[in-house]
């Protein structure tokens, strides 16, 4: 557990899972940390859109199987209605077309839910702090998932820079914009002009697209 300070405010976390006992189990686990504050526990992706509107918690948990509208649906619609706040999707489901299409979404990460309670918790910071966290053997299935086209696609037409290939690696990480400008001593708009032309030269649209597609072209490894 990490320690909260007088000055620090606690994480507030909205919990999405139409199973009780889960639900009340991580409502459990996550109140005994001082640094988190559970503002909401809903069963359903419709209650789960109704209240990230309303509280506006700093990071949402959500499942991805769940009545009526489902987690993947909540996330598309959050995103669409202009919802910026990570969305970390936590459940039990591996399959490889819930992950690309929960990602494409837009969530902000996707862990399992046998995944230890440090990780979690250290999942839930870095989630807040801008960053994107995978659970390792989703990232593996990611990069396998995509090898084949990216196998046939050519490579980028303009190669990337020494540096851009050290922000690369900094994003596989896991690390935030501000993260990565103070491990390169860079501003955070430098960090943020060589992601935008990373993105270009790659064709990728978010920083976890951008790791998969460096991994497998075997510029960096995870």
């Amino acid at each position: 557990m990490v320690a909260s300070t007088a000055n620090s405010k606690p994480i507030r976390i909205l919990i999405a899972d139409d199973h009780p006992v889960v639900r009340e189990g991580l409502q459990a686990i996550l109140g005994r940390q001082a640094e988190f504050d559970v503002v909401a526990a809903v069963g359903s992706g419709e209650e789960a859109i109704e209240q990230a509107f309303a509280l506006e918690p700093d990071v949402c948990l959500i499942d991805l199987r769940m009545p009526g509208v489902d987690g993947v649906q909540a996330i598309r619609r959050l995103r669409a209605r202009g919802f910026r706040r990570p969305l970390l999707v936590l459940t039990t489901y591996d399959d490889d077309h819930l992950i690309l299409d929960a990602l494409r979404s837009g969530a902000s990460g996707y862990l399992l839910k046998d995944v230890p309670p440090a990780e979690l918790f250290e999942a839930i910071r870095s989630a807040h702090r801008g960053g994107a966290p995978l659970d390792p053997s989703i990232a593996a299935r990611l990069v396998r998932q995509i090898g084949s086209r990216l196998a046939e696609a050519p490579a980028p037409a303009e190669a990337l820079t020494e540096r851009e290939l050290e922000v690369l690696e900094l994003l596989a990480l896991g690390l935030t914009n501000a993260e990565i400008s103070s491990r390169l001593a860079i501003s955070e708009n430098t960090v943020k002009t060589h992601l935008g032309r990373i993105f270009a030269k790659l064709g990728a649209s978010s920083r976890v697209e951008a790791v998969r597609i460096a991994v497998q072209q075997g510029w960096i490894s995870l």
